[in-house]
């Protein structure tokens, strides 16, 4: 299975949100960052139909989806960042609810629907209303019925916002354990779950593909660009208003270790370390620059 984009624009008045991206998935799950604004969002509701091209275009397996029509439908599953339910539902009856708006027979959708709360840790929740939940329990609902129909192609936008670290270790699970033969796409700022799950990274800016590859291949690029240095704690904000810092940590005598991204050595007593992802994504989207 190939989901492909050829020169996909998608433009808002003068404002180009997708600016002729060429991209091809296949089965396996695939990372998307950027900053707000680099055209996340606008990517993933084109990949499922729901807006349409201002040029270019999308193909599955070489047809194009709009002339797939509903046979392209029933392959996907969606949760966008702000999913609809009905808050005097239960959890029970609202994933019946989609079941049967997706097509699943009943019998089916009682079987999938308890399958999933039981993967989402709802099961105990089942007979409660939608709106006695917490955000990350209505966030795990939102990846249940995503995933209802048993889905080819599965988009998820910003599927562990309102998670706790609990919740997205049991979601990241999840997704490694759906994943097989199917493509998996999953926008998020949190970089480290990108890191666990993604085979491959889509990173954007701008409305284009910045990067697209393995997160070992793509941090090559910033090799020898990133030191640890130890600097006393009370200069640490100091430090780190001045340098582009990805990560801080305190040790035991009083100091604490800076990670800094800079081209050339910031101090003598830095030293070179191998790059990660987070890396990459403080190197290009530092102060939020899409």
């Amino acid at each position: 299975m190939k989901l492909k984009a050829d020169q996909l624009t998608k433009q808002y008045g003068s404002k180009t949100a997708v600016d002729h991206l060429n991209i091809t998935l296949s089965n396996g799950v695939y990372g998307l960052l950027g900053a707000n604004g680099a055209g996340k969002t606008t990517l993933l509701r084109l990949l499922c139909g729901i807006q349409v091209p201002t040029s270019g275009a999308i193909t599955l397996d070489g047809k194009n989806i709009s002339e797939l029509g509903e046979r392209y439908r029933n392959l996907l599953g969606y949760l966008p960042q702000q999913f609809g339910y009905y808050p005097d539902f239960t959890a029970w009856d609202f994933l019946m609810y989609v079941s049967a708006l997706k097509g699943l027979r009943e019998k089916q959708a009682k079987k999938r629907t308890e399958e999933l709360l039981e993967a989402v840790g709802l099961t105990g929740e089942s007979n409660h209303k939608i709106k006695t939940f917490s955000g990350g329990m209505k966030q795990r609902l939102g990846i249940a019925q995503a995933m209802l129909n048993n889905p080819r192609i599965l988009i998820l936008d910003e599927p562990t916002a309102g998670l706790d670290p609990k919740e997205r270790v049991r979601f990241r699970n999840l997704i490694s354990a759906f994943s097989k033969d199917r493509i998996v796409i999953l926008s998020t700022h949190i970089v480290s779950d990108v890191e666990f799950i993604a085979e491959e990274v889509i990173m954007m800016k701008s409305g284009q593909v910045l990067h697209f590859g393995k997160p070992q291949e793509i941090t090559s690029e910033i090799d020898g660009s990133v030191w640890e240095y130890t600097v006393p704690t009370n200069c640490a904000e100091q430090y780190a208003a001045a340098m582009n810092v990805s990560n801080l940590r305190n040790i035991e005598n009083g100091d604490t270790v800076l990670r800094v991204i800079a081209e050339h050595q910031p101090t003598k007593n830095a030293v070179q370390v191998q790059p990660n992802l987070e890396d990459l994504y403080l190197f290009y989207f530092k102060g939020g620059n899409m």
